[in-house]
């Protein structure tokens, strides 16, 4: 495990060559955005490597997932025509098949002067990325209260990709809870790791994707009062509702919580026999937890299964619950004392884990089906990803910004963590060609396929650098709940 931190360690240590990492980071930046139709419209996936060594594969290409930070850098830049090309090119390219009507692309790319779109048919395994479809919905309504472009956010083309969109959500289904069931590899962690079901990040996900979609039919039901629109947005902020209730109820873990679990009852049956909901055997409860939660911490668990809960901790699910505020300022407290706890995990060397712990031995062989990239600690499998600090950095300033009275010791504290990994991130991604994932226990080894020049890696650390040293404020974009 990784020894503690201090600021005598070089990793952490502040470098007179902050300016000159920040400005050649914007150099790359400006590198990966691209044209379409003679337009700015977002980044490539990564920079081809100086050396010339690398294989495009797909990486020339549009990756909604991947254009969330740089969209965001985008929108606290003021470049608001880049974000509008890129929202529209999406809006444009939404699925109108049979089978998949409502659904955003992936990714897309010019060839030959026409757009070409990725909705899974060329994807490793083929699966369709959920997470980009829920995307869309929350910068967009991101663009329109930082813009003030209030015209296009009402508009119809808009209004009627929020409808075609909810239609794949507010439907009836075999089950009859507000989540939304998809397979293995339909979000960041794309390939298989025994992720599918309920996972936590698309869950967290839905949840800002439907308060988004009310944000953006409220703003059509100002400037055109319409019966239908307001039927639909009283379901939309139903379902928000008992997916936010359902999320608290059986997702959320603490020291506390846990105890009552390992002595609730099982097999029970009927309706007025609700203790353990999901049959949930004591057994199943991993002994890891017991230190993991320490006395006072508290996180959304990845998954919940009938009999089979998934007690990973996955660093973006549970940071975008705080941003999209989710959990409560409490537990969103909770969650920062976990944290602190386990930052030799989730922190290490190059910060943050991705989830934790990793699988590994003949369970890393079953539930993945032996995939060599994600053996243990590396790519999804408990490897350490740059692009995801920004995400805690951002929950943990506009926490601050919503209760600054709140707990200053444990923020300092906070505060003081996230520091000591901007240096480190500082210090080491620029001699690492701003690699996509970093391998191992502590996170130290590049990541065995990582590619490099990696966008959201580059574009993450100017998105920390900005809400630390530039303007702090500007954590109040990410709150989607504002008007």
């Amino acid at each position: 495990m990784a020894r503690q931190f201090s600021q005598e360690r070089l990793r952490v240590r502040p470098s007179s060559r902050e300016e000159a990492v920040v400005s050649a980071a914007h150099e790359h930046f400006e590198r990966t955005l691209i044209r379409i139709r003679g337009e700015l419209v977002g980044s490539m996936a990564a920079l081809s490597h100086p050396g010339g060594k690398d294989h495009a594969l797909n990486y020339d290409e549009v990756f909604l997932r991947d254009n969330v930070p740089v969209m965001l850098l985008l929108l606290v830049q003021g470049r608001f025509a880049i974000v509008r090309n890129f929202l529209e090119t999406c809006l444009e390219l939404q699925s109108s098949a049979y089978q998949t009507r409502g659904v955003f692309p992936t990714s897309f790319v010019e060839q030959d002067g026409e757009l070409v779109a990725d909705y899974g048919q060329r994807s490793i395994g083929r699966i369709t990325s959920v997470d980009a479809s829920l995307w869309w919905p929350v910068l967009c309504w991101l663009y329109v209260r930082r813009s003030r472009d209030w015209e296009f956010g009402s508009s119809q083309r808009v209004q009627r990709g929020v409808q075609l969109l909810l239609d794949l959500v507010l439907h009836p289904t075999f089950e009859g809870t507000p989540v939304l069931f998809v397979p293995d590899c339909a979000f960041m962690i794309d390939r298989p790791m025994d992720v599918w079901g309920a996972p936590l990040e698309i869950e967290v996900l839905l949840y800002g994707c439907l308060g988004s979609c009310c944000q953006l039919m409220a703003l059509a039901q100002k400037s055109h009062n319409s019966r239908l629109l307001e039927q639909r947005l009283v379901l939309t902020r139903e379902w928000k509702h008992d997916l936010r209730r359902y999320l608290l109820k059986h997702y959320w873990v603490t020291s506390k919580t846990m105890q009552v679990l390992r002595r609730r009852p099982t097999e029970q049956y009927g309706e007025t026999q609700a203790l353990n909901e999901f049959n949930v055997q004591p057994q199943v409860i991993p002994p890891w937890l017991q230190d993991w939660l320490e006395n006072r911490g508290g996180y959304l668990i990845g998954n919940m299964r009938t009999g089979r809960p998934d007690f990973r901790f996955y660093s973006l699910g549970n940071c975008l619950a705080c941003l999209f505020e989710l959990i409560t300022a409490p537990q969103q407290r909770a969650l920062f004392r976990l944290v602190l706890h386990n930052r030799e995990h989730l922190m290490a060397q190059m910060p943050m884990r991705i989830c934790h712990p990793p699988l590994e031995g003949d369970e890393w062989s079953e539930k993945t089906g032996s995939d060599p990239k994600n053996w243990p600690w590396s790519y999804h499998n408990g490897g350490h990803w740059p692009s995801l600090l920004w995400y805690l950095g951002g929950a943990l300033l506009l926490h601050e910004q919503r209760y600054p009275q709140a707990d200053v010791l444990l923020m300092g504290q906070m505060r003081a963590m996230l520091e000591e990994c901007y240096w480190m991130q500082l210090n080491q991604l620029p001699r690492q060609q701003w690699a996509e994932y970093f391998d191992g226990p502590t996170g130290t080894w590049v990541g065995q396929q990582a590619r490099t020049y990696q966008t959201w890696t580059i574009v993450g650390f100017l998105l920390l650098h900005h809400l630390l040293r530039v303007n702090p404020s500007d954590a109040g974009l990410l709150d989607i709940n504002r008007d």
